[in-house]
């Protein structure tokens, strides 16, 4: 079963969960301080790294008929939408920019370039998401309404699927996107209000037509007589994004120690127990200055989840103290290659495609699914010579080498 008492399974007590709070609030307030000429300069060259990509892209698909040019082309256009969706729509749209009072960079007034409406988004990830955090029953995107991510998720025959509907989500991403703040499994069950509904649907078939003749009339129309390689080009480009996307998205929340939790923490839930659901329900992985860059800065997903509004070129040197923090109260920094958090993530898709009674480890206690019922003999613990807190880190190495 999933996390149902933060407290219990970190093995904190409620003093230490509200320092940790504390502790968590001075950091941000520390970076507010200190955001100013070196973050602006920052976005306003990502924005103008990522116009000459897709304006030198655009150009040499005039020539796509001959290959070289089709490949330079396309890599050109995959790489600027990789940098539109992750390094700027996403962080734009959670108001990382918004200190800085200039409307081109402003969550109110940023539309980015995929099927999904940014208004749509903002509700669905930076509200829900975000707020409710892998939190079964509240957050949708723990499986986005189709895939089996935790055992606390029932098995249907339906599930059997489960690799073949990663893939297909994988490559048509921004439209999954779109269709995410439809509630469709709401529809279903009639939990949506009818006109909502059809308000809804109108506004995702609009940007999704926009979308779509952009892309795939109206650009490829202006190359002439290479229309079917620009056409091909643009769709190349899309899936190189969309594969991209929900790569690193899933590295974020998927792999082994991302944790899932109970309605019953979010109870009286303190702002020290809400910086604790953000920490264990997300994953990092290792990367360098041009990946950290490619991937929005996703790469630290517990720190952007901790401090999802604070300028994404920050993340690197929070991080240092998040570990530092971690390590303080003796709590699981999950993180890894980029290469295995995304094999563990796709390990845990193909395994729960097969229902629990198939699976060796108990819900309480395998690798994507925990509670703190693994650990009934683990109390708080102070170390009486060194002062050391033995905590959750402490009790999960102790189960692994028993």
């Amino acid at each position: 079963m999933a996390i149902s008492d933060v407290k219990m399974y970190t093995h904190l007590t409620e003093a230490d969960v509200e320092a940790l709070g504390i502790e968590f609030d001075t950091i941000r307030r520390d970076i507010e301080a200190s955001r100013g000429e070196s973050d602006s300069r920052y976005i306003r060259n990502a924005i103008r790294l990522q116009r000459s990509l897709e304006i030198g892209g655009r150009a040499l698909l005039f020539a796509s008929l001959f290959p070289p040019a089709w490949l330079g082309g396309t890599a050109m256009l995959g790489t600027a939408k990789i940098i539109e969706n992750m390094e700027l729509g996403h962080n734009v749209l959670h108001g990382q920019w918004d200190w800085m009072n200039d409307p081109e960079i402003h969550s109110s007034f940023w539309e980015w370039d995929i099927a999904g409406l940014s208004e749509h988004w903002k509700q669905t990830h930076n509200y829900v998401h975000h707020k409710y955090t892998n939190v079964l029953g509240m957050d949708d995107d723990v499986g986005y309404g189709m895939l089996r991510v935790t055992r606390d998720q029932q098995w249907t025959p339906l599930s059997v699927g489960n690799p073949v509907y990663n893939l297909l989500l994988q490559l048509f991403f921004e439209y999954g996107v779109a269709l995410q703040h439809l509630e469709l499994g709401k529809v279903v069950t009639g939990g949506v209000d009818r006109e909502e509904f059809e308000r809804r649907c109108h506004e995702v078939l609009e940007k999704v037509g926009r979308q779509v003749r952009k892309d795939y009339v109206v650009y490829p129309a202006l190359t002439g007589p290479a229309f079917l390689t620009t056409f091909t080009a643009n769709l190349t480009a899309n899936m190189i994004r969309n594969v991209w996307t929900n790569a690193v998205i899933f590295c974020g929340h998927f792999p082994d120690g991302a944790e899932k939790f109970t309605t019953k923490d979010l109870e009286n839930e303190t702002r020290g127990q809400w910086y604790l659901r953000q920490m264990l329900g997300s994953a990092n992985f290792e990367a360098g200055p041009v990946m950290e860059f490619m991937s929005g800065n996703l790469c630290y997903q517990i720190e952007h989840h901790l401090f999802p509004d604070l300028p994404s070129n920050r993340l690197r040197e929070i991080s240092v103290r998040v570990q530092a923090l971690a390590q303080k109260y003796d709590l699981p920094y999950t993180t890894g290659s980029l290469p295995m958090q995304y094999f563990k993530s796709w390990r845990t898709i193909a395994k729960l495609a097969l229902p629990n009674k198939f699976l060796r480890a108990t819900a309480d206690d395998a690798p994507e699914t925990a509670s703190e019922r693994k650990f009934t003999d683990s109390p708080p613990q102070i170390d009486p010579v060194t002062g050391d807190r033995r905590g959750l880190l402490t009790a999960l190495r102790a189960r692994a080498g028993a």
